[in-house]
């Protein structure tokens, strides 16, 4: 009887041990279940078991959908993930009460110019050019804004470089190293470039002789070749005058300014006369025009006589007048020459009292 309580108490021990072992091996599978995930972020071209679902163990390189395009967003149904998973054995899966998830394809973005700025900087200062910042490119296709996989980490780096001076033609190839494969991804441009300049342009049409103002000027970018080597700046040309007649739209160089004409032709002017102690003002008539330094005639309106003066402001001719010499003042008391001194006789060249008397009236005579 005792044998058999000791039997009975040893089975139900182990019956106790065996089901709080399969109550902490049930336990281990809901921690262990696979769960699906809201948000999923790939890198890759294609979408894997183990991106849409948590523990998903040895199924989890398995890949069940395509990606979608860089840079871009998609959305799945549950259903419809849960029968791609059922496919492959993947059951039990907690949808965590989701209707749908959502797929996003990582990118690296290349804006258009950043591969402008790329381009212009490759060729910058070859066969001649300037510098990059002065460089205009026009690409045989637009340049858009460039999504690459996001393993494409490294810079641009041009590997591959032709340029046609003559044709302004350019061919460049840039590398992209990429940390996923040894060989690096190539991005491949073409198009001209012109190297350009800032220039003075004229807002409106210029007559000769015309003083330019700051509202006629504005300041553009130019071909290089078209303003050429002589292009004024617009602090320069502002305030001068045009050598000729000059249209609108047309780019200012230094040979089309002069300094503006203080004296014009046919003007009434101011003579002015100045020399040491005299200042004297005349009206005039300017024969001809002249800027500030140059040397017009002018007619004295009072004394009808044509005079050459130099212009030195606005309606102003000096006019310089020759002064005569000042005669040259005799001593009071020259000195005898050497043949003068020779000539006197010897008593009275050693008297100094004996040559003053011979200079001076006859004292007076005392009594």
């Amino acid at each position: 009887m005792m044998m058999k309580l000791r039997s009975l108490f040893l089975a139900a021990a182990l019956l106790a041990s065996a089901a709080t072992a399969a109550s902490a091996q049930d336990g281990d599978d809901v921690i262990a279940a696979p769960a699906l995930r809201a948000n999923v972020t790939v890198s890759g071209e294609v979408v894997r078991i183990g991106d849409v679902i948590d523990n998903a163990g040895n199924a989890a390189q398995i890949a069940i959908y395509r990606a979608p395009d860089l840079g871009t967003t998609g959305t799945l149904p549950t259903a419809q993930v849960l029968t791609a998973l059922r496919a492959h054995r993947v059951i039990g899966v907690d949808t965590r009460n989701l209707q749908q998830i959502t797929v996003t394809r990582l990118a690296r973005t290349i804006d258009a110019g950043d591969i402008e700025r790329q381009v212009a900087q490759a060729l910058e200062r070859h066969n001649g050019l300037g510098e990059a910042a002065n460089l205009s490119l026009t690409f045989d296709r637009d340049v858009e804004d460039m999504k690459l996989d996001a393993s494409n980490t490294g810079a641009m780096q041009p590997s591959a470089l032709r340029y046609d001076s003559r044709s302004g033609r350019f061919d460049i190839t840039f590398d992209i190293a990429n940390s996923n494969v040894s060989t690096p991804t190539r991005l491949r441009f073409t198009g001209s470039v012109i190297e350009t300049m800032e220039a003075a342009v004229l807002a409106r049409n210029i007559d000769r002789n015309e003083v330019i103002k700051s509202s006629d000027v504005v300041v553009e970018r130019r071909p290089k070749a078209e303003v050429g080597t002589d292009a004024a700046s617009r602090d320069r040309a502002v305030g001068m005058q045009a050598r000729r007649q000059l249209r609108a739209g047309q780019a200012l160089r230094v040979a089309d300014l002069t300094k503006p004409d203080l004296v014009q032709r046919d003007q009434t002017v101011v003579l002015i006369y100045e020399a040491s102690g005299l200042y004297l003002t005349i009206r005039g008539k300017a024969l001809e025009g002249g800027t500030e330094g140059d040397v017009v005639s002018v007619l004295n309106l009072q004394s009808k006589r044509t005079v050459t003066g130099t212009v030195i402001g606005r309606g102003q001719v000096a006019i310089s007048i020759a002064m005569p010499r000042a005669p040259e003042t005799a001593d009071a008391t020259p000195s005898p020459s050497p043949d003068q001194t020779s000539s006197i006789p010897s008593d009275k060249a050693a008297s100094p009292v004996a040559l003053a008397n011979t200079t001076s009236p006859a004292a007076p005579k005392t009594e």
